[in-house]
């Protein structure tokens, strides 16, 4: 079944039932069976086309094994792919296969409910205490260094940007022209790495935190799955839930962290990072970064 374990219960019941279908079903049942993550993506047309069969023949394959048609068939594998059960390219598919299909409200539907699941179940899982250990261990260390690549690159840098309106000692890395591991280099127990990559796992990020931890530094670790190879090795450890229909993981509830991570930062810190702030955003006022209408 190529590695996938897309639908197995519809599989197995397509293997127990293969021998009773009729020749060209069996052809249909042939091809779903040897390329499983196509029936999610792929209209009824489509698969008809690639199996060398009439689509009609692919509805009844369908309506032979238990289902009320096509539709009601591939529906499992779908929910698989939304699931996450498909690498990239296969939910990209997918997502166009809904455009065709014009049921984009169902995609809406989705979207929402997972955005609303995911920062539920990430807060579910999370302590006070756990942001305040973890907000008091950056207060006091010397440097942090926030670590993103691929799409998680933006989540770190936006909470680094946000950081250094009242600190000084927050580092988005990787810097320009450098490697996650060079912009560790002289790091020690003095210092923090926030980390945060989720599957598929990044491996600059997942070295990253292993020269961390021989560093001696303390690492706080954003990631999807307590097994997370990040999550293992950190001292503060926050499980991030990311579904979404989409074919790259959510960062919603990434970013809602860290924004209650930064929030618990201040909330520990002494008494001059509101000082800090104020002069901020003072002498962006004094340069005129902020519109003002004097209409």
């Amino acid at each position: 079944m190529n590695g996938t374990n897309v639908s197995n219960v519809v599989l197995e019941r397509l293997v127990d039932e293969l021998s009773y279908l009729t020749p060209e079903a069996r052809k249909a049942a042939t091809y779903v069976l040897e390329n499983p993550r196509d029936i999610g993506i792929f209209t009824v047309r489509e698969i008809a086309k690639a199996a060398k069969v009439k689509p009609n023949t692919v509805v009844r394959m369908a309506r032979q094994v238990g289902f009320e048609g096509y539709e009601d068939f591939r529906a499992p594998f779908r929910e698989a792919i939304r699931q996450g059960a498909a690498d990239f390219p296969d939910r990209a598919r997918w997502l166009q296969g809904i455009r065709k299909t014009g049921d984009l409200g169902g995609l809406y539907a989705d979207m929402v409910r997972d955005v609303l699941a995911n920062i539920e179940e990430t807060f579910a899982g999370i302590s006070t205490g756990d942001l305040k250990a973890a907000a008091e261990a950056i207060w006091a260390s010397r440097s942090v260094f926030t670590l993103g690549v691929g799409v998680n690159n933006a989540n770190a840098r936006n909470f680094t940007y946000l950081a250094s309106t009242g600190m000084k000692q927050f580092h988005a890395i990787p810097r320009p022209g450098s490697t996650p591991v060079d912009d560790l280099a002289w790091a020690d127990k003095r210092d923090v790495l926030i980390a945060v990559t989720c599957k598929p796992y990044r491996s600059e990020v997942v070295e990253a935190v292993k020269i961390a931890r021989e560093q001696g530094m303390a690492i706080i670790a954003l990631s999807d799955s307590p097994a997370s190879p990040i999550i293992r090795d950190a001292d503060h450890r926050f499980v991030v839930s990311v579904d979404t229909p989409q074919f790259f993981p959510s960062s919603v509830s990434i970013i809602a962290l860290l924004e209650a991570l930064l929030s618990f930062v201040i909330a520990v810190a002494s008494d001059e990072i509101v000082e800090r702030v104020e002069t901020f955003h003072k002498r962006r006022h004094q340069l005129g970064l902020y519109y003002e209408d004097n209409t």
